[in-house]
């Protein structure tokens, strides 16, 4: 009797092993990953849908810490130090708490990233970055929890929460100019046309020192006979900039027949266009 009652109990165990149903998760978990300038940006957060509810001041209760999503805390790691609504963040890992309220939130990155939901009291000490900003309201609800980064530049972006009818956003800067300066520094010491072309872009977009951008795509250039169209037009919108118009108009042309040899009729386009408003003939 004791064998027959030993099997039975695993036969039970075996078919629940195998019977066991899964299914979608109720909030699912999602991480995106962003290149701003030179920083990596990550958040791993898990989205809940409305459903019906009634979310702010329900759900989600006001003035109460929330964990901003689902299940675990939200996280976010930058690969550099970064500043963040005029706070200062070290690299890694933060939680990324919020205490929203009717007409304000308070934003928190907790340096304690882990965890199933926000902590009942805050531990002042792992508070690395506190502050205030006011929600919008939208036209149209979102459905889902969402984090969205953009308004993208190399020195900066914004993070992006919606759910409902309200959106919350506030901004980042990424120390993207330190690091580009520093490695041209570097690269200056022995520079190759590579590094003389972008240290030149790098000036010519960010709105630096123009001589010093078209000294360096002239170095750049040189000895090369056949540069490629986009590089050409490049270095007449650096000319362009640094007043130079005559050379300006001669690199154009020089991109705008390379460009007609390539079959790119977009870069052919542009260099007609710049001749047009430089005033070419």
């Amino acid at each position: 009797m004791k064998k027959i009652t030993v099997l039975f109990l695993a036969m039970f165990a075996c078919a629940y092993a195998y019977s066991q149903v899964t299914a979608p998760a109720a909030s699912p978990f999602t991480k995106i990953e962003q290149t701003v300038g030179l920083t990596d940006v990550t958040v791993e957060y898990s989205r809940p849908s409305m459903k019906g509810r009634t979310i702010f001041g329900d759900l989600v209760p006001y003035g109460r810490p929330w964990r901003t999503g689902a299940n675990t805390r939200t996280k976010i790691t930058f690969s550099n130090d970064v500043t963040v609504h005029g706070k200062e963040l070290k690299k890694g890992s933060y939680g990324l708490l919020t205490i929203p309220n009717q007409n304000q939130w308070e934003i928190i990155f907790y340096t304690d990233a882990e965890g199933g939901g926000a902590p009942r009291e805050l531990d002042e000490s792992k508070v690395a970055a506190r502050f205030s900003v006011t929600p919008v309201v939208t036209t149209m609800a979102k459905e889902t929890f969402t984090i969205e980064i953009g308004n993208l530049t190399n020195s900066g972006a914004s993070f992006f929460i919606f759910w409902d009818k309200l959106m919350v956003p506030f901004n980042f800067t990424v120390p993207t100019d330190t690091q580009v300066m520093a490695s041209i520094e570097r690269a200056m010491g022995g520079p190759t046309a590579g590094d003389y072309y972008t240290a030149a872009m790098y000036y010519y977009d960010e709105g630096k020192d123009i001589a010093k951008a078209k000294e360096w795509i002239d170095k750049a250039m040189a000895g090369n006979e056949n540069p490629p169209f986009w590089q050409l037009r490049n270095k007449s919108l650096i000319y362009a900039r640094a007043g130079d118009k005559q050379g300006a108009i001669a690199a154009a042309r020089q991109s705008l027949e390379a460009a007609k040899r390539a079959g790119n009729d977009d870069y052919v386009k542009m260099n007609q266009d710049s001749l047009k408003e430089w005033g070419a003939n």
